[in-house]
């Protein structure tokens, strides 16, 4: 059976979104997820995520790691994102999976966060993009780029939690869903 080990906080657990992307690649799916975790939080074995990760990557077999940031720092502190997926990736690869980079969204055009931290929508959705895209790129990972099925499908359709950061449940589905056909299209290419 196909195994997935899922890194990442909120944005990955919220609505059961592992369950659901068990469902649509048949593969068993485990989270090490935390509340506003960073991806460099699961490098360091001495809190109990890293630890717990660390064992993970190091003990069990797993097909593919899906690795998601904390929403906006691949814009706030790039520095640290891109040298967090660099030495997840190399982890990964070295135990023979495949790193998938979860690319998650901005914030809600027009929310009160957005408008709290005063960034621009459509700024915020491209810098995510390109930061997730530039660093799958550098670290040879595939991207699952939720944020840009977010930007696209926003306007008609209901993705957002109330808070205008998390994801509503169709949200969630449409998150598994944009993993599972990268997960599925890589396996094909493989075949």
């Amino acid at each position: 059976m196909m195994r997935i080990l899922m890194l990442g906080n909120s944005f990955t657990f919220t609505n059961h979104m592992p369950q659901t992307l068990a469902g649509l690649t048949g593969a068993e799916v485990v989270c090490h997820t935390r509340g506003g975790a960073r991806l460099s939080e699961h490098l360091n074995p001495s809190t109990k995520l890293g630890a717990q990760t660390q064992a993970a990557l190091r003990d069990e077999h797993w097909d593919y790691v899906v690795l998601q940031e904390m929403s906006h720092g691949p814009m706030t502190s790039p520095e640290r994102f891109f040298s967090s997926v660099e030495q997840l990736c190399k982890q990964i690869r070295e135990r023979g999976a495949v790193p998938v980079l979860y690319a998650t969204w901005a914030y809600q055009k027009g929310g009160g966060k957005l408008t709290a931290k005063g960034w621009d929508y459509d700024e915020m959705a491209h810098k995510l993009h390109d930061a997730y895209h530039k660093a799958a790129q550098k670290n040879h990972a595939l991207v699952a780029d939720v944020g840009q099925r977010f930007y696209e499908l926003s306007a008609v359709q209901d993705l957002y939690a109330g808070d205008g950061v998390h994801p509503s449940e169709l949200g969630s589905h449409i998150a598994a869903e944009t993993i599972a056909a990268v997960i599925h299209a890589h396996k094909e290419k493989q075949l």
